[in-house]
């Protein structure tokens, strides 16, 4: 768990290095399921062989293969999610401009039941905020992450998906109290499910929104805390030093860089030691669309 946290972490602090907001690259819903194992073998053995338009037809027959077991079995979880991936893989397809609102409102269907169908396992509900945001529906995703947090106080990718459509709405407040409400209620939701919130990793999302903001002290203070409470997570430390170079600072940022680096596991110090050398993008608005990590927990 604690790896999975880390891993979607790391990649909303180093988006600092190019986001005015701090969030994991921006991936379209058609890639939420790119790691998900194709529907059957006979599609997993084929799809590199198999012309685009006979792959196009291929998914198509599968599509209306798996509606007509959910016309006798409308809960059919094996038949929602074949359908669910079936429409992803012809909506990746198609090129960006081509994908319309009908093209997301049909993978909003199985994601609905899904989510529905398993309460306990929020990346249904991750998804599907993300595809009512992306059709323009910003009530309905906030009423999915919404869902979500009252279950889940401390779940991160609700959190960051919840955060990122404030900022949209430019509603940055909301944002800073969405995190600070999580922040006061960590204590007792730990308590009861150890663990459930990882609260240096709240304290960095709340710290990149107030760095979104240009509250450069405020976003400091943050990471000071959170660095303070574990001394050993190379996150905070990042995302400070990530702050510092965002002001111009380098000279400041890079012993901070050094320090996260000699602190992060094995597989993290090449992006941290990147994140330190590499170019800052000047500062554009937050994508309307929250990103998915295609791992789920």
């Amino acid at each position: 768990m604690f790896q999975t946290r880390n891993r979607w972490m790391v990649q909303v602090v180093l988006a600092l290095a190019v986001l005015a907001f701090v969030g994991v690259s921006v991936i379209p819903i058609i890639g939420a399921f790119n790691n998900t194992p194709p529907s059957n073998q006979n599609t997993a053995s084929s799809r590199g062989t198999l012309p685009s338009s006979d792959q196009k037809s291929k998914l198509e027959d599968e599509v209306r293969g798996y509606e007509l077991v959910l016309q006798r079995e409308p809960e059919n979880q094996t038949a929602l999610k074949g359908l669910l991936q079936a429409r992803l893989q012809l909506l990746s397809q198609k090129e960006k401009s081509e994908i319309k609102p009908a093209d997301i409102q049909v993978v909003i269907e199985p994601l609905e039941k899904l989510a529905k169908l398993n309460p306990e396992q929020s990346e249904y509900s991750v998804l599907l905020a993300q595809a009512k945001q992306q059709i323009g529906d910003r009530e309905g995703a906030a009423q999915a992450y919404r869902t979500i947090l009252s279950t889940k106080p401390g779940d991160l990718k609700a959190l960051q998906g919840m955060v990122a459509l404030l900022i949209s709405q430019q509603r940055p407040e909301a944002a800073i109290g969405l995190l600070q409400e999580s922040l006061s209620k960590a204590a007792q939701a730990n308590t009861i499910q150890p663990g459930s919130v990882d609260t240096v990793a709240v304290q960095v999302l709340l710290g990149s929104v107030h760095a979104s903001q240009k509250r450069y002290a405020q976003a400091s203070s943050v990471y000071d805390q959170a660095i303070k409470k574990d001394p050993k997570d190379f996150r905070p430390v990042v995302a400070k030093a990530m702050l510092l170079k965002q002001q111009g600072k380098n000279a400041e940022a890079k012993p901070l860089f050094d320090s996260a680096a000699a602190l992060a596991p094995a597989q993290y110090k090449d992006e941290i030691k990147k994140a330190a050398t590499a170019s800052l993008i000047p500062n554009r608005a937050p994508s309307p669309a929250p990103s998915l990590k295609s791992t789920p927990k």
